[in-house]
């Protein structure tokens, strides 16, 4: 089966791209020309360059000793931590900003959740010397205060969405509204692997660099380029992509993606999408989202500002349908125990987006010799208001 985007934009029943027509010329110039472009060999050679001069690539995939021990099994960390900004999504914005670059557009926007696609934005903004606004809901900008400051050191604009929750679905939903006013000269960097399509091949493909490291390292370190296991966190899911791509077609290798289950599935504060949704549009894909009998999206809740998002990208859509990738959720409390639990453990404080992924290997079944590669997301400087008030540690 095929797990990559097909010439329509499609992966199997989820894709496509369903939006305002004032949006399709933006939409379909990027479609016709983003392969072309990052295809170029000056495109890639300079992608590369920055990745490892820029961003510190290759992260390490760093074998956990007393984690190992814990889940009798090999559990190795992919550092997406350690890259400059703290999180992988510098990854993506390096290849848009260079995409954007290539299509002559002057201005940036975006959006955010937990802020570390804001800042990874606004870093990339100053380093190409482009204008840059970040919209983000006002309910995570007080909750990621940092993060909000650091956008704003670099010189971007944070611009607070405060319709519906005032999380990551509205402050998405105010950046197409700019990008449908401000066609020509400015380009929207998504910062996951959600929206019409190319963008989340496109995305894929910037974060695919994640897979590609951990395939040469884990030869390095084990002799066997795929692992048993390959663990990360979902919110629209580019971390996660990112670590699966490369693996997509090795049905020896077992995907688990990890969703927020808030307060619990049934709670009715929940962001578990393959547990709640069913098929839908949002945000100019159809994917799997949370919403009501007659359609209205389901206002999603998590204590991580990444993952509470309402749906998540159609390529994981299908990952879920086909059960190529197998989906666990986890809640706050569960998360929250993990990341104390990390850090006392192997001396790393993870995102709580992250946090969530470690979670999971309580609920999974490990042979003594599987190698179980863990993508560690993001580090927990961010979160660490958050984590005081829980203050349970």
């Amino acid at each position: 089966m095929k797990y990559t985007v097909d010439e329509s934009g499609f992966y199997g029943n989820f894709g496509g791209a369903y939006i305002p027509e004032m949006l399709y010329p933006n939409v379909e110039e990027l479609r016709l020309n983003y392969l072309a472009i990052t295809e170029q060999k000056s495109f890639k050679e300079e992608f590369q360059h920055l990745l490892k001069e820029f961003v510190g690539r290759p992260t390490p995939l760093y074998f956990a000793q007393r984690l190992s021990e814990r889940y009798q099994a090999l559990v190795y960390l992919k550092r997406e931590d350690l890259c400059h900004t703290g999180a992988h999504k510098i990854n993506n914005t390096i290849g848009q900003i260079l995409l954007a670059k290539a299509l002559g557009k002057s201005k940036i926007i975006a959006e955010t959740g937990a802020g570390q696609h804001g800042v990874a934005t606004a870093t990339v903004c100053a380093l190409m010397g482009m204008d840059c606004t970040v919209y983000m809901g006002k309910l995570d900008m007080e909750r990621q205060k940092p993060n909000v400051e650091r956008m704003r050191i670099l010189g971007a604009r944070v611009v607070p969405a405060t319709s519906g929750n005032q999380i990551l679905k509205d402050a998405t939903n105010e950046a197409m509204r700019h990008w449908i006013n401000n066609p020509t000269d400015t380009h929207y960097i998504i910062g996951s692997v959600v929206g019409p399509h190319p963008y989340p091949d496109m995305v894929a493909r910037f974060q695919s660099v994640i897979s590609q490291e951990i395939k040469t390292q884990l030869i390095d370190q084990t002799g066997n380029p795929t692992p048993d296991y390959v663990v990360a966190c979902v919110g629209g899911g580019s971390n996660a992509m990112g670590a699966f791509y490369h693996f997509l077609q090795d049905e020896h290798v077992q995907l688990i993606g990890v969703e927020a289950a808030g307060h619990g599935v049934d709670s009715g504060e929940s962001a578990a999408t393959t547990a709640l949704g069913k098929p839908g549009i949002l945000h100019g894909s159809k994917t799997l989202l949370m919403q009501t009998q007659d359609g209205q999206v389901i206002e999603p809740y998590s204590i991580s500002a990444g993952l509470d998002y309402p749906g998540i990208g159609p390529i994981h859509a299908h990952l879920f349908e086909t059960e190529r990738a197998s989906f666990i959720n986890i809640t706050d409390e569960e998360a929250m125990q993990a990341g104390i639990m990390l850090s006392r453990t192997e001396g790393i404080i993870p995102a709580i987006e992250t946090a969530h992924a470690i979670a999971a290997l309580d609920k999974l079944q490990f042979d003594k010799d599987d190698v179980v590669v863990l993508n560690l997301s993001g580090r927990g400087d961010k979160d660490l208001e958050t984590y005081i008030r829980w203050g349970k540690y």
